[in-house]
This record gives structure tokens, C-alpha cells and sequence, in this order.
């Protein structure tokens, strides 16, 4: 059965091949969705070519709702948005997937039911069906490109929602079993580079000496370095030593 998590359902309206309505499934479940719709598919239901493009989405298929119209699709719903690229002689506020995601969310937390609408692979939605729609949701592509994939569509939108129902960090580090330098650390290294750079005689000349030796210090400071870091920069220097040493 369907997640108890809130959330909106995803209509496919007359879609024409089953490897699409597959891969829409797959695009939902990325992004935490399962609650499909499916409208008057063209090769009709079950598809076994849906089955085989969901590869590991199959339970959004299991549970999707099959229907003959767009209007029983949406029933139950009090809200509904309906996806085209297209100009359309229809008054309707106009939303980017983002702004569409961000309301559906609005509207869910108060405790309605939110429907978006996909259209068919080769020409979108009908008048028809965006007639039902409380709005519209239009992707910002390419003007001399507009066409979309259908799994393509779903993939953005269930993006967008994701994001608004998911904290989600915009930068993380991986640390690859590391921790990052502490000072004392990063200072320890700096001695070692100074003390052995001394010895070479780089700090030349003496006048300059100090600024050099800042340079240096705020080179260190600058890097992200992680406790492997410094324990590689140290053995490096020591394996340098050696080898010069050894000639």
C-alpha cells in the first residue's frame, strides 16, 4: 500500500507507452512519491514494459490507480496543477515547478488533497484536461526546445517536491575516514616545513626571511586539511630528507 506520507498524486494522462509510464514510477520513487494515477493508458493495464522500466519501482505500479478519465482522476482533489509547455487560450496562473512544489506543500500541510497532471508523450495535455487544473506548471527549457519526456516532467516535479519536504544540506565533505586538522596540528606542520626548509637555507634573504615564513603559515591556513593530510605532508618531507640524505 501507498506511504501515509502526505503528498501529492501524480496523474498520467493517456500515456502512450509503458516503458514511460516505467520510468515515470522510477522518477517518483526517487523522490519519496508513490501515489500514481493513470488515465486511459494508450497499450493498456497492466503493462509488462512498465513493469520491466520500473526495475525496483514496481510496488508505485502495484498501487497506481487506474481510471478512464481525467476528471475521476482528480475527484477527490481540491487542487490541481497541469503540466504543459505549450500557450494555451486559458486564464491560469502560470508556476515554475519550484513555485508549483512549494504550494502543493502549503496546500497539504492544511490538509488538502493535490493532484498534478502529465500529458501524453507526443502532444500534452488536452484543453480538456487542463481545464480542470487551478493552475499551471511550465518548466523554463528551451524555447526553440520545449518538449519534455514524460518521465522527464515527473523527474522535475517530484525534484522540486523533494525539496521541499527534505532538509537538504547544499554542500557536504566527504571525509573518507578522516577528520579535519586541528590547529595544533596544522602548527606542528608548519614548524616541521620551517625548520627543514631553514635548514635547506630557502629563507633568503635574511630580510625577507619573516614574510616568507608568513606566506607560508597563511598557505597552511588556507587548505582544508584533514589529520591523513598532515600525517601524508609530514611522512613526505621526513622521505625527502632521507633520500637527499642518501645522495
Amino acid at each position: 500500500m501507498p506511504r501515509d506520507t502526505p503528498q501529492p498524486a501524480f496523474v498520467l494522462v493517456r500515456p502512450q507507452m509503458g516503458e514511460n509510464i516505467g520510468a515515470a514510477a522510477r522518477a517518483m520513487l526517487n523522490f519519496g512519491l508513490d501515489r500514481m494515477r493513470i488515465v486511459d493508458p494508450r497499450d493498456g493495464w497492466p503493462n509488462q514494459s512498465a513493469v520491466a522500466m520500473a526495475s525496483g519501482a514496481g510496488r508505485v505500479l502495484d498501487d497506481a490507480v487506474l481510471v478512464e478519465r481525467t476528471v475521476d482522476a482528480v475527484a477527490d482533489c481540491t487542487y490541481v496543477f497541469a503540466t504543459t509547455a505549450r500557450q494555451r487560450d486559458l486564464t491560469k496562473p502560470v508556476l515554475t515547478p519550484e513555485r508549483a512544489m512549494e504550494v502543493a506543500c502549503e496546500k497539504i500541510a492544511a490538509g488538502e488533497k493535490v493532484a498534478v497532471l502529465f500529458g501524453p508523450e507526443r502532444a500534452g495535455l488536452e484543453n480538456d484536461d487542463i481545464a480542470l487544473a487551478n493552475a499551471i506548471i511550465s518548466v523554463p527549457v528551451n524555447p526553440e526546445f520545449p518538449s519534455l519526456n514524460l518521465a522527464q516532467c515527473v523527474l522535475l516535479t517530484g525534484y522540486e517536491w523533494r525539496r521541499q519536504t527534505v532538509e537538504v544540506a547544499a554542500e557536504v565533505t566527504e571525509m573518507a575516514g578522516s577528520d579535519w586538522a586541528r590547529a595544533i596540528e596544522v602548527d606542528k606542520l608548519a614548524e616541521h616545513y620551517e625548520d627543514t626548509l631553514d635548514q635547506a637555507g630557502f629563507f633568503f634573504p635574511e630580510t625577507k626571511a619573516d614574510s616568507m615564513r608568513l606566506n607560508l603559515r597563511n598557505l597552511w591556513s588556507r587548505m582544508p586539511l584533514t589529520q591523513a593530510d598532515v600525517r601524508m605532508l609530514h611522512g613526505i618531507l621526513r622521505q625527502m630528507v632521507r633520500w637527499k640524505d642518501k645522495g
